[in-house]
């Protein structure tokens, strides 16, 4: 049974149940280290409300030998359903992303994005590179092929994809960092250093304010102040102006241990991890239809302030 904020979605088919499952076998870990989800949570609850997810987004690193980046998961993403729907560039991060959306309109868009090594300088890409030639091997055409055909898998088979795709998407996929090195590309790329310890796991999952129907919590500067009164250090402003096609904010970003080597040893230092966004998304005029509807996209300025959330 599902039993996370996805199971309450309507679904009809055994894909869309499999794939609810997926993003609440994430939730569960995401939401046991990050602390301020279950502030959250409790807030809600007070005001009879039950957390809406948004979004989930995921970080990479692109890189040629062996390859990956976005697409590392996008494959994951498009063999069971979801579809690219918008592309962004944020220059001066270096970053590239893609937001995914699936067919059933209940279910969380997907924003992907990746740090395109090719543009660090040489001292910071051997340290990139030091992790990213020892990538595990990407999922097999076999298993693509499984994740695209879950309407017709047994019960049993669906519970064995689930269980590889989570433990693929939360165990990282090369070695601990070196300590040394990875604080120096921190310096550089506090991005690409949380890749390189905390590898393909979640960021960060989202509350979407426009399910709060409470007027206590009905729009982002209530959800904000009420957070802040229960002791959750937030993002100092919102990002979007008052009635804009969307406005984000979020919690700092909770701190984790991470392995990393120490010479011949293997030790736990900490570092930031996730935190969870808040958005309220507004209405645009459809210029294929001329109705107003709700605004499902992101903003790449918005975007690169949360980006900074990780930063030590």
């Amino acid at each position: 049974m599902t039993s996370g904020p996805h199971g309450k979605i309507a679904v009809t088919s055994p894909r869309d149940r499999w794939v609810a499952r997926l993003w609440d076998r994430l939730w569960e870990s995401y939401r046991d280290r990050v602390s301020y989800v279950q502030v959250y949570e409790s807030l809600m609850e007070r005001y009879g409300v039950a957390f809406t997810n948004d979004h989930i987004a995921f970080r990479t690193i692109a890189w040629q030998r062996p390859a990956s980046g976005i697409f590392v998961l996008a494959r994951i993403l498009d063999a069971v359903g979801y579809r690219a729907a918008g592309c962004y560039r944020f220059e001066d991060k270096h970053l590239t992303a893609i937001h995914f959306q699936y067919p059933h309109p209940d279910f969380p868009k997907i924003f992907v994005s990746q740090f395109d090594a090719w543009e660090l300088d040489d001292d910071a890409r051997r340290i990139v590179a030091e992790s990213l030639t020892q990538h595990r091997p990407l999922p097999s055409e076999e298993q693509l092929a499984a994740l695209s055909r879950l309407d017709s898998l047994s019960p049993a088979e669906q519970t064995a994809q689930l269980d590889q795709v989570v433990d693929w998407i939360e165990t990282r996929p090369w070695p601990a960092p070196d300590r040394r090195a990875l604080e120096q590309l921190h310096d550089v790329s506090q991005y690409a250093a949380w890749v390189l310890v905390h590898g393909y796991r979640v960021n960060h999952y989202t509350a979407l304010i426009n399910s709060q129907h409470h007027e206590a919590v009905s729009d982002i500067e209530r959800t904000v102040e009420l957070l802040r009164a229960d002791g959750v250090p937030m993002k100092e402003a919102i990002e979007g102006e008052p009635g804009y096609r969307l406005r984000q904010s979020a919690t700092k970003a909770v701190v984790t241990d991470v392995e990393v080597r120490d010479g011949d040893a293997t030790v736990t230092i900490p570092w930031t991890y996730a935190y969870l966004e808040l958005a309220e998304r507004g209405e645009v005029l459809d210029p294929n239809t001329g109705e107003r509807r709700r605004f499902e996209g992101f903003l790449g300025p918005q975007a690169t302030q949360l980006f900074e959330m990780t930063r030590k």
